[in-house]
C-alpha cells in the first residue's frame, strides 16, 4: 500500500521528530493483505534511518500484524491489520511516541499511569471507518509507551473475522483486557484511567469543588456549548463548561453538507476546530463529567445557582447555560437492551464493516435512517429499512438513491416490536404490518436503530424549571428559561429544527442573554 506524495511528504516531516531508534516487526504469511501490510512498512522505514523493519513468517502471532517498540526492548504495541483510514494517525503518533518525542498529556496523568500495578493486556477490535475507534486506540498505546506493565493490540475486526465471531463482536470499538470484555464505545484516558485506578473520581471531585464561581457556566460541550463559551468568554467574566463529552452527538456524524461556507465536513473534524476555537480564550473546560442537578440561586446558596456533578461535586455560577443536546431515541421493544452491542447498534458508520456480507436492518425512515441503509448498503448482503409512517421522510435525493439499490427492501407502515436472538447475538427483527395487523419476522444479523433524538435532560426533572411534554427545555426567544439566571440552547429545548448551525447560533444568543442578565443583576 503505497502513501499517496501529499502524505508521504507529511509522514517524512512528522518522522524527522524522533528522538530514539525503534523497530517495527513485522508478522506476515503470503496473502494479500500481508503483501499491503508490508509494503505499507517498507515504505514508513525508507523514510527514516531511525527506523528498522524486521519480517517474521514462522511466528504465532495475529497476521497480518507488527509492533512498534525500541530497539532493545519489548514492544508494548502491535497493530493488526493495517492502519489507514481513521487508524493512521493512531500509527503515526505510535511511531512518534515510542521513538521518544514528548507525550502531549498532563505530568499528573503520566504519573498515575506510571504507577499502575499489575499486568494489563489489552485488545481493542476496531473498523477502519470508526470515527470512535482512534480515541481508544491512542489512549490505550499512550499508555502501552509509559506503563512498561501494559501492553496494547488494535485489532481491525473486519480483517479478523473468526476472532470478531469467537468473541461475539457486533460493535466497535470493543476492548478486552486480560482476555475479558472491559468496554465498549469511544474513550480515552481520563475515562480508561478510573476503571483501573478507583481513587482517579474521587481525586478529581475534590479538585472540581474546590473551583471558585463562575460569571457564567455552560453545561454541555456540543455546538451550543462551544458556541456559549465563546462568546461568553469574549466578555471578559468567567467562564467554564462541564461536559460529559466534548463535541456531542456531531462526534457521531459523518456527513455534514448543510454547514453554511463549508462545502462538506465530517462531526470529528468540526468538533476539533470548535474545540481548538473555544481553547483560544480563557474557558475552563472540564471534561468526562455529567451534570446530576441544577440548584436553583436562592438565599441559601448566597444567590448562586449550583450545578452537582455525577461524581459529587459541586461547582457555583452567577448564570447558568444548558447545552446538554440529545441523545438517539431507542425503540424500546424486547430485545433491544439485551441485544445492544450484540447485533443492535446506533452508528453505521462505526459498527457497519463488522456486518460485512450479512443481512441487516435499519429502522428509521428520516434522512439518518436512509443514509445508513445507503451506506451499509454498499458492504452487507442485504439491507431491510423499516419506516414507521406510510412513506419515507427523508430528502427525495436520498429516496431515490436508495430505490437505486437491488439490496435494498423498504417496508413502509412497518412497526418493530421485538428483536430476537440466540447464543447471544440477534438472529430476527420481528415486526406488524400497520395495515393488516399481522405479524412477521425478518432472520438477520444486525439491526441499526435510526428514529431520532430524544433531549437529555433527566437530569433537570429535580429542578422545578419548565420543560415541553417532550422533555425539551422550554425558552423564550432570549433563551431564558424559566429559572431566573439559567438559559438553555440547542437540541436539549423547544427551539425547533435540531440542526448543527442553528444550535450554534442559539448557543451565542444564550451567552448574550446571560451577559446581559448579569450586568442588569
Amino acid at each position: 500500500m503505497a502513501l499517496d506524495s501529499n502524505i508521504k511528504s507529511q509522514l517524512t516531516a512528522y518522522l524527522e521528530k524522533l528522538v530514539q531508534p525503534i523497530e517495527l516487526v513485522a508478522s506476515v504469511n503470503d496473502g494479500d493483505k500481508s503483501l499491503e501490510m508490508l509494503e505499507l512498512l517498507r515504505e514508513i522505514a525508507s523514510i527514516s534511518a531511525k527506523i528498522n523493519l524486521i519480517e517474521r513468517h514462522d511466528d504465532e502471532e495475529l497476521k497480518p500484524s507488527f509492533t512498534v517498540g525500541r530497539v532493545g526492548q519489548v514492544a508494548q504495541i502491535r497493530f493488526a491489520g493495517i492502519p489507514m483510514g481513521h487508524e493512521f494517525t493512531s500509527l503515526v503518533l505510535a511511531l512518534l511516541q515510542v521513538g521518544g518525542h514528548p507525550l502531549k498529556l498532563e505530568a499528573e496523568k503520566i504519573a498515575q499511569i506510571a504507577a499502575l500495578d499489575g499486568k494489563y493486556n489489552f485488545e481493542t477490535y476496531i473498523s477502519l471507518s470508526c470515527h470512535n475507534c482512534p480515541e481508544v486506540v491512542q489512549a490505550l498505546n499512550l499508555m502501552a509507551v509509559i506503563n512498561p506493565n501494559i501492553t496494547h493490540t488494535m485489532i481491525d475486526g473486519s480483517l479478523f473475522q473468526e476472532e470478531v465471531n469467537t468473541r461475539k463482536i457486533m460493535a466497535v470499538p470493543t476492548i478486552f483486557m486480560n482476555g475479558l470484555e472491559f468496554g465498549a464505545g469511544r474513550m480515552g484516558v481520563d475515562e480508561i484511567l478510573p476503571k483501573l485506578d478507583a481513587g482517579v473520581v474521587a481525586r478529581e471531585a475534590v479538585k472540581l469543588a474546590a473551583k471558585a464561581p463562575y460569571d457564567v457556566l455552560i453545561v454541555g460541550g456540543g455546538p451550543a456549548g462551544a458556541s456559549a463559551a465563546i462568546y461568553a468568554a469574549r466578555k471578559g467574566i468567567r467562564t467554564g463548561v462541564v461536559a460529559d463529552r466534548f463535541g456531542g452527538q456531531v462526534m457521531d456524524t459523518m456527513g455534514i453538507e448543510n454547514f453554511i461556507s463549508v462545502k462538506e465536513t465530517e462531526g470529528p473534524k468540526l468538533v476539533a476546530a470548535l474545540e481548538e476555537h473555544v481553547k483560544a480564550y480563557e474557558v475552563d473546560v472540564m471534561h468526562l463529567q455529567r451534570a446530576a442537578r441544577l440548584v436553583p440561586a436562592s438565599a441559601a446558596t448566597h444567590d448562586l445557582i449550583e450545578i452537582t456533578l455525577e461524581n459529587g461535586a459541586t461547582l457555583k455560577s452567577k448564570a447558568v447555560i444548558i447545552a446538554t443536546g440529545a441523545r438517539w431515541k431507542e425503540m424500546n421493544v424486547p430485545g433491544e437492551k439485551e441485544y445492544r452491542g450484540k447485533g443492535v447498534a446506533y452508528c453505521p458508520h462505526c459498527d457497519g464493516p463488522l456486518f460485512k456480507g450479512k443481512n441487516i436492518a435499519v429502522v428509521g425512515g428520516g434522512n439518518s435512517g436512509v443514509e445508513a441503509a445507503i451506506d451499509l448498503a454498499g458492504f452487507v448482503n442485504h439491507v431491510t429499512l423499516l419506516q414507521f409512517d406510510p412513506e419515507l421522510r427523508a430528502d427525495a435525493i436520498l429516496v431515490n438513491k436508495l430505490h437505486s439499490l437491488k439490496n435494498v427492501t423498504v417496508l413502509l407502515n412497518a412497526q418493530t416490536t421485538e428483536v430476537t436472538g440466540v447464543d447471544q447475538k440477534v438472529n430476527a427483527l420481528i415486526y406488524k404490518d400497520r395495515v393488516s395487523n399481522e405479524l412477521h419476522t425478518i432472520a438477520l444479523e444486525g439491526v441499526f436503530v435510526q428514529i431520532g433524538l430524544l433531549p437529555n435532560t433527566d437530569w433537570l426533572k429535580s429542578s422545578n424549571i419548565d420543560l415541553s411534554k417532550y422533555g425539551e427545555v422550554m425558552v423564550n426567544d432570549h433563551g431564558q428559561t424559566s429559572l431566573p439566571g439559567v438559559f438553555a440552547a440547542g437540541d436539549a429545548t423547544t427551539v425547533p429544527y435540531k440542526q448543527i448551525i442553528i444550535a450554534m447560533g442559539d448557543g451565542a444568543k444564550s451567552a448574550l442573554s446571560a451577559f446581559d442578565y448579569l450586568i442588569r443583576k
